[in-house]
């Protein structure tokens, strides 16, 4: 089940001795993973950029939907912009499961995905009721073709503090961001009114507010204060701790 929303993968809660994998860093792995885990070596049509991997990491070339790991043999895996990718995300997510005892999952919002949109993106994602609710983006009414993740994600989260404190206090805004144990319970498709009217209806007030419960001032205070401590934090942990991966084919080279 889902136990909690991060503010993102470095507010994830991983022990010191924890066996950690990583499915699909692409050219941003998470320093923290032991294991990564890439499907396709050959093409970025899925990322950003050439595949990057740390030294201290093992690499294997393997597809998410058929792990080669034994059952929990992970204490935790990290899943950051892949589920929206995959070709069968209940294997996938299934995948994880079997191989970790809890884990951190990331993907687009419903929104996120219509500010930022990629071609590669098979799905959009809601986090409702505690799920994980899949919809094929072929089916999407709605202009899916317009990025503006230039404006969104390489501007304004590092020129605008209020961006950057709206980024984290909403949550759901532009990501999903869950860390789960045991499960994740997705559905995919639905045919239930109460969730397929979230991708094909206009939002009134009672799902807005399924979506963004309101909260009182008080917790409004204490999660602006809470942001800005962690935005503070990063900063000063990013200066002390410097990591930088290297290329699949450097890694390659190293190892040999």
């Amino acid at each position: 089940m889902i136990t909690r929303n991060p503010y993102d993968r470095d507010d994830i809660k991983i022990n010191r001795k924890n066996k950690v994998l990583e499915i699909g860093p692409g050219h941003n792995p998470t320093f923290r993973a032991n294991v990564v885990v890439e499907r396709f070596i050959d093409s970025n049509y899925h990322r950003c950029g050439d595949v990057k991997v740390y030294p201290h990491q093992t690499f294997i070339n393997a597809n998410g939907e058929t792990l080669p790991f034994k059952n929990k043999e992970f204490d935790y895996v990290i899943c950051n912009q892949v589920l929206e990718h995959v070709d069968n995300p209940i294997d996938f997510v299934h995948e994880q499961c079997r191989v970790a005892q809890r884990g951190y999952m990331e993907t687009p919002s419903f929104l996120g995905e219509f500010l930022f949109p990629k071609k590669s993106h098979k799905w959009i994602i809601l986090h409702i009721d505690n799920k994980l609710i899949l919809f094929e983006k072929a089916k999407m009414p709605g202009n899916y073709e317009n990025n503006y993740g230039e404006l969104f994600l390489n501007y304004l989260p590092y020129q605008s503090l209020p961006y950057k404190l709206l980024w984290l206090t909403e949550g759901d805004l532009m990501l999903n961001r869950c860390e789960w144990k045991d499960n994740i319970e997705i559905i995919v498709n639905p045919t239930d009114e109460k969730y397929l009217s979230f991708f094909t209806q206009p939002w009134n007030r009672e799902m807005v507010e399924q979506l963004f419960p309101r909260r009182s001032g008080i917790k409004e205070i204490e999660k602006m204060f809470g942001a800005l401590y962690y935005i503070a934090k990063n900063k000063i942990k990013s200066k002390v701790h410097k990591h930088t991966p290297i290329t699949l084919e450097e890694y390659m080279k190293l190892k040999k």
